[in-house]
């Protein structure tokens, strides 16, 4: 169990130096285009610098506007989405677990690592923004919900006082951790929240006071797809 879960660690280890997903960038692909007036699903190619939207015919497609990166008048946001798959590598640093008993609340900051599969929905926002010299900048604004379950391994501390006073000893034993997830994303910045509960995987899990109990824990994660 030990050789597990320091594979696992290797894991997380080696998919740190991975470079930001390109998820949160807006990329050449199919979107819904969304105004105030309809939605239709588009293609947004790029060639150097302009953005240009074209309809999503298989053949005789048009070309329906461009997203210059300077323009000389203001020109209203365009909002393009688009749903997929997400597979993410995530972390949870910090877990509040419920009192039970005579135990007060806690709040554990074990090393937890897991792999999540969910639904993902992004959209972009292009506008522009007034430059000092009369001019307009395009500016690309992300968003994005992923919600999804997970499963991993992770570490919990344990002690007296956290199996009744079952054991006498102190130590890190090693937990499965499952349960579902929601992330959210503006540009770089992302969070999720956590809701799961963990399985010892030792012959103390019958005395261990939070075996199968909910936790409530705080998210990153790292896009894999």
């Amino acid at each position: 169990m030990k050789r597990l879960f320091g594979l696992t660690l290797v894991c997380l280890a080696s998919c740190s130096t991975f470079r930001n997903s390109p998820k949160k960038e807006f990329v050449e692909s199919y979107y819904t285009s969304v105004t105030e007036h309809k939605k239709e699903k588009v293609y947004a190619f790029f060639k150097e610098d302009t953005i240009w939207i074209y309809d999503k015919h298989l053949q005789g497609s048009r070309q329906l506007f461009a997203l210059s990166p300077y323009i000389e008048k203001d020109y209203p946001k365009s909002i393009f989405r688009k749903n997929s798959l997400d597979i993410d590598l995530l972390t949870i640093p910090l877990k509040y677990r419920p009192a039970q008993r005579d135990v007060a609340p806690q709040v554990n900051a074990n090393l937890n690592g897991a792999f999540y599969v969910g639904y993902r929905f992004d959209e972009y926002t292009a506008d522009y923004h007034p430059m000092p010299i009369s001019k307009f900048k395009r500016h690309i604004t992300h968003y994005a919900l992923s919600v999804g379950g997970f499963t991993g391994l992770g570490a919990t501390f344990m002690s007296p006082t956290n199996t009744y006073n079952r054991i006498t000893q102190e130590y890190d034993g090693v937990v499965w951790n499952k349960g579902i997830a929601g992330i959210f994303a503006i540009d770089n910045f992302n969070l999720g929240i956590a809701l799961g509960f963990d399985n010892l995987l030792d012959n103390n899990r019958k005395v261990w006071i939070y075996e199968g109990k909910i936790w409530l824990g705080l998210s990153f994660g790292l896009n894999l797809n």
